[in-house]
């Protein structure tokens, strides 16, 4: 029988994931946030009354097929308009999957069938079908709410934030509660700490499934350092705030040793105040996989896309071998 696995985020980090994990036999539940207000999310709240979708759609991608017709349909569903007043930045994908809501009824059932359209590898649920907002207080008394402004910060990104929560507490999908419960393997990030991690992780139910699961508990560590969330971080901090969450230690912690170009150091290192993190981690507390699962592509911003987005990232392949690798250890 093929082991559970659940991935736990949102944004291109549980993508990378996904796309490597779809290639393997096992069965794939990606739980991704509902805490997303920036970019095209703003306009899915409050013009149609929607929770955000660009974190479903990113996972529908990833576990879809990549050749024939639904290669096609996944090239479509990433189209994102560079002009025409009212959807230049918007995504087709996020239209469809609106217009779906709207069709069917629910943005339940709307992903359900996207699922079918696309032919996805697995499945993805909302982490909450509740409406929801994301809050951080910092050092020196700072309040902030929504996630794009705490994703690109108006204040001095050196400031610590001290609390993160949600507003209103919204509780779990019952359906992402019983796929942790059922899980062999759960993984989280690789993905922004405040942004995409934590908002999944502070659903009501979701931290205290985690922590009675018996599944084997998956970090992926950043391969850089953000500015307003964890800028001067290492690993064991990382790992300390999620910890602190879950109220459970993971198991295994992934971690990419693999140094980056040195040019792209240097632009991270001026234009976004951000840096390699070191890794402190203790081999007696946690099984450390280390090796190079950095890839060897340098992303460039897509037309009309006005968020910023990262110009690292894990390569998905290198990350579903190396977590391939932990599953059939625990096989064994």
């Amino acid at each position: 029988m093929a082991k559970k696995v659940v991935v736990l985020g949102g944004g291109t980090g549980t993508y990378t994931v996904l796309s490597g994990l779809k290639k393997y036999p096992v069965d794939i539940t990606a739980i991704v946030t509902m805490a997303d207000s920036g970019g095209s999310a703003r306009k899915e709240r409050d013009e149609f009354g929607m929770l955000p979708v660009s974190d479903v759609r990113k996972a529908l991608l990833a576990l879809s097929p990549e050749g024939g017709d639904e290669g096609f349909l996944r090239d479509l569903f990433n189209y994102r308009f560079s002009e025409g007043v009212g959807v230049e930045g918007t995504t087709f994908g996020n239209l469809f999957l609106i217009a779906l809501t709207n069709t069917l009824g629910s943005q339940e059932k709307a992903i359900e069938e996207a699922s079918r359209i696309l032919r996805i590898k697995g499945r993805v649920l909302p982490v909450t079908l509740e409406e929801t907002n994301l809050v951080a207080e910092y050092d020196e008394g700072i309040t902030v709410v929504g996630e794009h402004q705490i994703d690109e910060p108006h204040h001095d990104g050196r400031l610590a934030i001290r609390r993160v929560y949600l507003l209103p507490q919204p509780q779990a999908n019952p359906k992402a509660i019983e796929a942790i419960k059922e899980a062999d393997v759960i993984v989280i990030g690789p993905g922004d700490l405040y942004t995409s991690l934590l908002p999944t992780l502070l659903v009501g139910g979701i931290a205290e499934a985690v922590r009675e699961s018996r599944a084997l508990k998956v970090f992926i560590l950043n391969l850089m350092s953000k500015y307003g969330q964890t800028h001067g971080f290492t690993a064991s901090r990382y790992l300390a705030v999620l910890e602190e969450h879950l109220q459970t230690p993971f198991t295994h912690v992934l971690i990419s040793t693999k140094k980056p170009p040195l040019e792209v150091l240097q632009y991270y290192a001026t234009s976004e105040n951000s840096f390699p993190i070191e890794n402190d981690l203790r081999e007696d507390r946690y099984v450390l996989v280390t090796g190079d699962f950095l890839s060897d592509r340098t992303f460039r911003p897509e037309p009309g896309d006005k968020l910023k987005r990262s110009l690292l990232r894990h390569d998905p392949e290198k990350l579903a071998k190396a977590l391939m690798e932990v599953i059939e250890r625990k096989e064994g």
